[in-house]
């Protein structure tokens, strides 16, 4: 009989008569963990409860009991309702291997050492990588070798490539031009199949929220694609990155650290200083010198310029930066922020910086930037080239791109942002227009922290001033880490920035020639 019948058609004989019955009961033991078929048609974890022998039990003769469900759950399954390592492959039906025949041969060229595969155990799919993919004929059936992530070495295994999911297993390409057929004719090749073939993985509601996470841009990437191969540039912005991440560490942990408060002085500019006033320039300042590529620094916390003296250690660029912008509002968890501009020097580098190499109009402006310190981290930059937004991962460490900022060149929304509090002293033409504001249905926004109000009006719309008035003649923005870098962010998002009426005549910002380094504008 077995040499007139198929092998397969021999096995599914024996195990409808229950003549295999005996050999699986040496195969599966009670208290065997495998995966089972239940009711609703998937494979679940289930352990073996009991195995007949009996002929009632012949088409169903395993008992099993899914973990997490209850006893009465229990049930006696067929040999093709389980899935085991334990269970040997005799005991697969000839309808199964009859369609193991009919599937396509798959080709594992694609693969290599180190990559990443999806490899089945049990049942179950499980990360793995490749170890090796061996071409010899005795590793036909199981030609790749893979390591489970997660488990030791002893678990590694050589698997057939039906156990495998990448998209670097393909199916072998017949021959383009057709097959002979016994008449001597050449059978037309088959048409490719253009339709997408279902993914193996179900998309789920996270996929947005990782690919942005994997596949967008960060700011060490835009660097390098900006500055065009000046490795000196890409070196201060990096600079710049790292102070704006230390900086935002030291605000969230401000106030466990005992930090908030006044330190008791004041800074070059009259106001009042406070602790992390002070930590935040330290930090710029160390962040900067370190890059080995400024030759001179202008902060708001210094009264002079600082000016690098090593040649070994410094650079061609001029950097001016407010390290905490709104300080004020520190101790009340308002958004607070920093600003910078960046000049490169024009003397000779054989020579120390002097303040000329910074006391120029903004037009000669490099790059600019501020980063604010709120509900979220974020970094706005320019290279003259439009402006770009990143926000910081605080898990991946790392500022990642967000959008090109644009304003809506039909105003966006009705906002104006100012200090009322100071209308009083302020020119009348200043009081006539804020008046007409309000009576064109604009509405008052003001946090008191420049980097908000300004980072709120690229956004939204609408016009942030802080005028001259009868106490601030010149103004009370700096005109080189404030009323410059915001300036031409702002006319580079499609705004326009202007001093208004000042020294007898309108000016654009950043035509504005600064006098000395801490000089005002309105």
């Amino acid at each position: 009989l077995a040499q007139a019948l198929d092998q397969a058609l021999l096995v599914a004989f024996l195990a409808s008569t229950g003549l295999l019955l005996t050999s699986m009961a040496d195969k599966l033991e009670v208290g065997l963990r495998l995966q089972a078929k239940f009711s609703d048609g998937a494979f679940y974890p289930a352990t073996v409860v009991s195995v007949s022998d009996s002929k009632k039990r012949a088409k169903a003769p395993v008992k099993v009991h899914f973990v997490g469900y209850e006893e009465s759950d229990d049930a006696w399954l067929s040999l093709d309702d389980l899935k085991s390592k334990r269970l040997p492959k005799a005991a697969s039906s000839a309808a199964a291997k009859a369609e193991s025949k009919a599937k396509p041969a798959l080709d594992v060229s694609g693969l290599e050492k180190g990559m990443r595969v999806q490899a089945e155990a049990e049942g179950t799919y499980y990360a793995a990588e490749v170890v090796t993919v061996s071409t010899a004929k005795n590793r036909a059936k199981a030609p790749v070798k893979v390591h489970y992530c997660g488990y030791t070495d002893a678990s590694d295994e050589w698997v057939s490539v039906e156990r495998l999911r990448s998209k670097n297993i393909k199916p072998k390409e017949t021959d383009a031009k057709g097959k002979t057929d016994a008449k001597g004719k050449v059978a037309p090749a088959k048409k490719k199949d253009t339709k997408k073939k279902p993914l193996d993985r179900i998309p789920t509601e996270f996929d947005p929220y990782l690919q942005n996470r994997v596949n967008a841009v960060t700011l060490t990437q835009y660097i390098i694609e900006s500055t065009k191969g000046d490795k000196q540039l890409a070196m201060l912005m990096n600079a710049i990155g790292h102070a704006c991440k230390v900086v935002a560490n030291s605000i969230e942990k401000a106030g466990p650290a005992g930090l908030y408060g006044l330190a008791g002085s004041a800074n070059a500019t009259g106001d009042d200083v406070k602790k992390l006033d002070i930590i935040a320039d330290d930090i710029w300042c160390e962040c900067l010198k370190r890059s080995g590529v400024c030759g001179l620094l202008v902060s708001e916390e210094q009264e002079q310029a600082i000016i690098i003296e090593d040649k070994a250690t410094r650079g061609p660029f001029c950097v001016a930066f407010d390290p905490l912008d709104g300080s004020s509002n520190i101790d009340c968890n308002v958004s607070v922020g920093s600003i910078f501009s960046v000049y490169r020097r024009k003397s000779s580098e054989d020579a120390p910086c002097t303040d000329a190499d910074i006391l120029r109009p903004g037009t000669e402006i490099i790059v600019a930037g501020y980063c604010m310190y709120g509900a979220a981290t974020e970094l706005i930059i320019t290279f003259g080239r439009g402006v770009q937004r990143f926000a910081l991962d605080p898990a991946l460490g790392e500022f990642l791109f967000v959008s090109d900022m644009k304003m809506d060149p039909k105003g966006g929304k009705k906002i104006f942002s100012c200090n009322e509090g100071n209308s009083l002293q302020w020119d009348p033409p200043i009081l006539k227009y804020v008046e007409e504001c309000k009576d064109n249905g604009y509405a008052a926004r003001y946090v008191g922290s420049m980097v908000s109000d300004v980072h709120r009006t690229l956004l939204y719309g609408g016009i942030f001033l802080y005028p001259a008035d009868k106490k601030s003649t010149k103004g009370k923005l700096r005109v080189l880490y404030e009323g410059f870098p915001m300036a031409l962010i702002t006319e580079q998002a499609g705004g326009v920035s202007s001093t208004g009426m000042f020294k007898g005549k309108l000016h654009r910002i950043l035509e504005v020639m600064p006098e000395h380094i801490h000089d005002r504008c309105p």
